[in-house]
């Protein structure tokens, strides 16, 4: 099914010289539990990806790191050879260790390897965009990115990534990345109760730069998803068709890249998305994250 951008939740976004649906798909959640191992159906798991394809969405979101090469092995066998609008986006920066474990790998031989590894998984002789993944698994931490990054940017100048981002960064790391070389997008925490790239995202949106938010329903207090479920409750929806659609209202900018390993969830994701909220609704879900 060729659905029309025009059509899409959202619409588009052009990531440097890439068109990407602002309602993305991220492909974490494919590999087995705790993001190691593969899954319980795969078949099912290609599926998923498929119907992602089929429904117009044209930005995957993976990282060699899942399962590890899971993620990127099933995005291979369901959507290789890939359709010239489809664009994968992924991550380096942390390895996986035997406990399940996030460690960092941001040394310039290990990003180098990283790479390679996500070329060979994913069957492409250049990666549309490359973020480099800062800080821990508990969030982003003050430290220079110079090293590491322009490591990626060599790697650019050899034609094997095409574009680059940042994840989980503060916003001087963010600053320090666009002074070395230009980026396209940062990929942080953020949604509708962790509130705290509001200006940071406002600054990219006026340079150009896409925000992708991750965990858009994660780490809510009691009170806060009780006011986002009234809301989704006298809309007739669901807390998580709210929270994106939300987030795609926030700003043009702002890409969506939710996951779920099951076809079903990934229309009604697509569709709760597409829904259009009111001045009065937007007001009112803009006290949840000041409670």
């Amino acid at each position: 099914m060729d659905t029309h951008f025009s059509l899409l939740p959202g619409g588009t976004w052009t990531l440097g010289d890439l068109t990407v649906s602002r309602f993305g798909y991220g492909a974490m959640q494919l590999a087995g539990p705790w993001v190691m191992g593969p899954p319980a159906d795969r078949d099912g798991a290609i599926a998923v990806l498929r119907a992602a394809v089929e429904l117009g969405i044209t930005h995957i979101d993976t990282s060699d790191a899942y399962g590890p090469r899971v993620t990127n092995e099933l995005i291979r066998e369901a959507l290789s050879p890939y359709p010239s609008q489809v664009h994968i986006v992924t991550k380096v920066g942390a390895q996986r260790d035997e406990q399940g474990g996030w460690p960092t790998a941001r040394q310039p031989d290990q990003l180098r390897r990283q790479v390679d590894d996500n070329l060979e998984s994913l069957g492409l002789d250049v990666l549309d965009l490359v973020n480099l993944r800062l800080g821990t698994a508990d969030g982003p931490h003050t430290e220079s990115l110079a090293e590491a990054f322009e490591t990626l940017v060599d790697l650019q100048r050899q034609g094997v990534i095409r574009h680059l981002g940042v994840s989980n960064a503060t916003g001087e790391q963010v600053a320090e990345a666009q002074s070395i070389a230009p980026i396209v997008s940062v990929q942080n925490m953020y949604n509708l109760a962790h509130r705290s790239d509001d200006d940071l995202i406002d600054r990219l949106a006026a340079g150009g730069v896409a925000y992708v938010p991750f965990f858009p329903l994660g780490g809510f207090s009691p009170l806060q998803s009780s006011a986002l479920s009234g809301v989704a409750s006298r809309l007739g929806t669901s807390p998580m068709s709210v929270a994106l659609s939300w987030l795609l209202q926030r700003s043009p900018n702002i890409l969506l890249i939710p996951g779920t390993s099951s076809v079903a969830h990934l229309r009604e994701n697509f569709e709760g998305a597409a829904l259009s909220l009111s001045d009065d609704d937007l007001t009112e879900l803009d006290t949840i994250g000041r409670n």
